[in-house]
């Protein structure tokens, strides 16, 4: 289960904070470890498991690899989400209730 895969990638901190910093753009390995106390062999496992997932894609330029999101991840995130989106509405309203009964 794919979905499975995304959610342990990013269950992990250094791995969620990895992937924020390349929403914001395509970056090497070296570039990534900048403000992060992580070792070039952890940044390799940890992009490894972000690229096992669908989440990250590279891209060899000379003898760089530079890292960017995989739009294709973020869209199965989006669509695990729209299942759930549909029930929040209707689940607030009967919390919303619950809540007014309580307080009488």
């Amino acid at each position: 289960m794919i979905e499975h895969d995304i959610f342990r990638a990013l269950a992990d901190s250094t791995r969620r904070t990895i992937f924020e910093k390349l929403a914001n753009g395509s970056m090497n390995a070296s570039a990534l470890r900048k403000g992060m106390d992580i070792s070039q062999p952890a940044m390799s496992q940890h992009l490894a498991v972000l690229r096992a997932a669908g989440l990250v894609r590279e891209q060899k330029e000379g003898r760089f690899v530079n890292y960017e999101v995989d739009p294709d991840g973020l869209a199965l995130i989006a669509q695990w989400l729209a299942k759930y989106r549909a029930y929040w509405p209707a689940r607030i309203d009967a919390l919303k209730l619950l809540l007014k009964d309580m307080d009488q």
